[in-house]
């Protein structure tokens, strides 16, 4: 907490703003709530854990703007003062192009719907597209400043401000640690691309390398899987997934990077990722019959990283630090409860 301490004078009071930033009541959303703005046809999407191979799953592409609203804000868990957080569905893109639809493209009715008024909603921290997890919006441009800098500053100075739970394929060599690796970001075929670079020379790192650097820990293990707790101290795309293939450990329901490692008479190993195309993950018949899956639907696994936690400043100096939450999806629980991990 110490180290919040010294960004005191900077975020005493920083959730209320300047005056401009008028507080909104706030505005809970239980059960019933979530219920009745489940947009239509929820109900055939989200099922019971043991009915469906990925219950609550949602397919934003199938969605109309409307419903898309409808199931953000039913996805509020909380709202203060200028700050609202939600709970992304996986597969959710935060931006895109001109006419696609996003996070970013329906704050406008989504800041409506909250009943914000004028004051629209930006974003200013977001789980990715094929990631779950924690969104922070703020309708007050200057607190969403203040808090962009705290993030910077923190990042700068190696303390983490975000918590990720992650399911691997695998099970990591120790209980915990870092991870460290230079990154670029390659396109082929017109895809874009994370891959490692070894002693990454000054001229790569002004050519896009990046030196990123992860924690790890493991919170459970079972059935030859794992939960992980994952918390990045750098930002570059895909590189908690990069991360964690580096590790031989692939994310379950990563069909871009888990063909980067290879098994041979049970041991396994990595593959060049620059000759290695993203494919369909494949997992073998013992985990297929835990999780209760043809490998049809395996093709279809979502990506089970989930951004658990933010990690904010007190109010005022000497406050305990904040801890935004958001719930498991319900597959992921689901993929928890066939696997026998515990959460702890």
């Amino acid at each position: 907490m110490g180290g919040y301490r010294i960004l005191g004078n900077v975020w005493d009071g920083w959730w209320r703003g300047p005056a401009v930033c008028s507080v909104h009541k706030v505005i809970g959303f239980g059960t019933e709530a979530r219920r009745q703005l489940q947009p239509r046809g929820s109900s055939k999407r989200s099922g019971s854990l043991g009915n469906q191979p990925f219950p609550g799953l949602l397919q934003p592409e199938n969605l109309s703007r409307e419903e898309l609203v409808d199931v953000l804000r039913a996805s509020v868990v909380d709202q203060k003062g200028p700050l609202v957080t939600l709970n992304k569905p996986q597969g959710l893109p935060v931006t895109g192009k001109p006419g696609e639809l996003t996070l970013l493209s329906v704050l406008p009715e989504l800041s409506q719907s909250l009943g914000l008024g004028e004051q629209e909603l930006q974003i200013v921290r977001a789980a990715g597209k094929e990631t779950s997890g924690v969104v922070l919006l703020s309708s007050c441009p200057q607190t969403a400043s203040r808090l962009q800098n705290f993030f910077a500053h923190s990042q700068r100075a190696q303390r983490p401000t975000a918590t990720y739970w992650a399911v691997t394929d695998g099970i990591p060599a120790t209980s915990e640690g870092k991870i460290q690796a230079a990154l670029k970001l390659e396109h082929v075929d017109g895809v874009g691309l994370v891959v490692p670079v070894k002693s990454p020379s000054r001229k790569d790192i002004l050519k896009g390398v990046k030196r990123t650097l992860s924690h790890f820990r493991v919170v459970a293990m079972g059935s030859g899987c794992a939960l992980v707790q994952l918390q990045p101290l750098t930002v570059f795309p895909s590189q908690l997934q990069v991360h964690m293939v580096l590790q031989l450990c692939p994310v379950l329901g990563d069909h871009r990077y888990s063909a980067r490692v290879g098994t041979v008479l049970g041991q396994r190993f990595l593959l060049p990722a620059e000759n290695t195309k993203p494919q369909k993950q494949v997992l073998d018949e013992a985990l297929l019959r835990r999780l209760h899956l043809t490998p049809s639907q395996a093709g279809q696994l979502p990506l089970h990283l989930h951004l658990r936690c933010l990690h904010l400043p007190g109010t005022r100096p000497r406050d305990t630090p904040i801890e935004l939450l958001a719930p498991l999806p319900p597959y992921f629980s689901r993929t928890l409860q066939c696997l026998g991990l515990r959460q702890q």
